[in-house]
């Protein structure tokens, strides 16, 4: 196992579109979109853990998969 690279999680925020997500998937196909559960620290939800999705992938992978998915939802809500 010490040959095997770290893998990083790029959580996806609730409410992103599944066009960008499906459009990831495609884009980079050594990403892998994964269940994480996550603690919740706002509001009245203090402490709850909830089921997220996740964007699985190498460092270099996460971190280009991470600036594409902003660039998009940028995009999506029209920000230029």
């Amino acid at each position: 196992m010490e040959d095997e690279e770290q893998l990083y999680d790029v959580i996806i925020p609730p409410g992103v579109p599944r066009s960008i997500i499906f459009e990831v998937v495609e884009k980079f196909p050594d990403v892998k979109v994964v269940e994480r559960k996550e603690r919740l620290n706002f509001a009245n939800m203090e402490g709850d853990e909830r089921e997220l999705l996740a964007f699985r992938g190498k460092m270099e992978v996460a971190q280009a998969v991470e600036r594409y998915v902003l660039q998009r939802l940028d995009d999506f809500i029209g920000k230029k």
